[in-house]
């Protein structure tokens, strides 16, 4: 039976699904994180191989006819170093010509929707927004990484905490919910007369995109503290601005929002449907349902997006 897989390798856990040409599913595999990113290459690569091996536990590899690899990472597989590392990990498991790798924004975007136009915009720890055109990548606005950018991300919004908290301190200003919140998370006790320096060591002592840890924090206090809904609006307005800077006037298609900030709990969120309120907008938080569906399309053609991926995480 001909079959296709399809592998969300994400940065804590990947999974894997291997489907038949009709639908039905054949084989699943669910294993560590494979962002090469936020992994060594040598991890990743084995993790992404073991999922797959367990997909295709039984299977006879001659029947494979399409393997899609959705990753956050795949900038890394433009050095050769790195992509060797995957192609030697995954050569033992005799695949039927070269897995694709696309972007998680490809497999997310894939996850929401069957057309193969439209926006997807991400907001997790980090953020971006891009433009998909026959299910790829065509344009992106931002994913410039903390250091240059990420604006409304989950790093933005934790920084902001805690400069607004700086602010706060620096200023001798009473400490509402949030900035309160922020210390306690930081280990540094409010009414310390060296508050603002210790939280400025603690900021600087840890990696700085784990600065996100304070985003919670903002979403948290927002119905309360006017900080936190300050940071939200912004956040919720950059975000915005990024996914219609990304579509063409006049676009109709669909926008696809994915990210923890931009969940249906989220007052970020809700501001950015909000204020999309006028395009359709759908959420993705299937990344293997999007990979598996590409692999379909280029297992079985175009007839095959209907039929995967509702479904295959069961």
């Amino acid at each position: 039976m001909n079959f296709a897989i399809g592998v969300d390798a994400g940065g804590t856990a990947s999974r894997a699904v291997a489907l038949a040409e009709d639908g039905t599913r054949l084989g699943s595999g669910l294993g560590g994180g494979s962002n090469p990113n936020s992994v060594p290459a040598e991890q990743a690569a084995a993790a992404v191989a073991a999922v797959i091996a367990d997909a295709m536990r039984g299977l006879d590899p001659s029947l494979l006819r399409a393997c899609v690899i959705g990753m956050a990472g795949t900038s890394k597989l433009t050095d050769p170093a790195v992509a060797t590392i995957f192609e030697t990990a995954l050569r033992p498991l005799g695949l039927k010509g070269k897995p694709r790798f696309v972007s998680d924004a490809e497999a997310a975007f894939a996850s929401a929707t069957e057309e193969p136009d439209g926006t997807v915009l991400i907001a997790g720890t980090g953020s971006i927004a891009g433009r998909i055109r026959g299910r790829r990548m065509a344009s992106v606005v931002g994913g410039y990484g903390w250091l240059l950018g990420d604006e409304g991300s989950g790093f933005w919004i934790g920084r902001e905490a805690v400069r607004r908290t700086l602010d706060a301190l620096h200023g001798d200003l009473p400490l509402g919910k949030l900035a309160t919140a922020v210390l306690a998370e930081a280990g540094v006790p409010p009414d310390e007369t060296r508050a603002a320096h210790l939280l400025i060591t603690a900021a600087n002592a840890d990696l700085p995109v784990r600065l996100s840890r304070f985003a919670p924090l903002v979403s948290d206090a927002a119905a309360a503290d006017p900080v936190a809904r300050d940071i939200v609006e912004r956040a919720a307005a950059q975000l915005v601005e990024a996914a219609l800077a990304a579509r063409e006037p006049g676009e109709t298609t669909p926008v696809v929002l994915v990210g923890s900030v931009l969940g249906n709990e989220s007052p970020v969120g809700e501001l950015v449907r909000a204020d999309l309120s006028d395009l359709r907008v759908l959420a993705s938080s299937d990344g293997v349902g999007g990979a598996v569906r590409l692999a379909m399309i280029d297992a079985f053609g175009e007839h095959a997006a209907t039929r995967p991926s509702r479904g295959v995480t069961d």
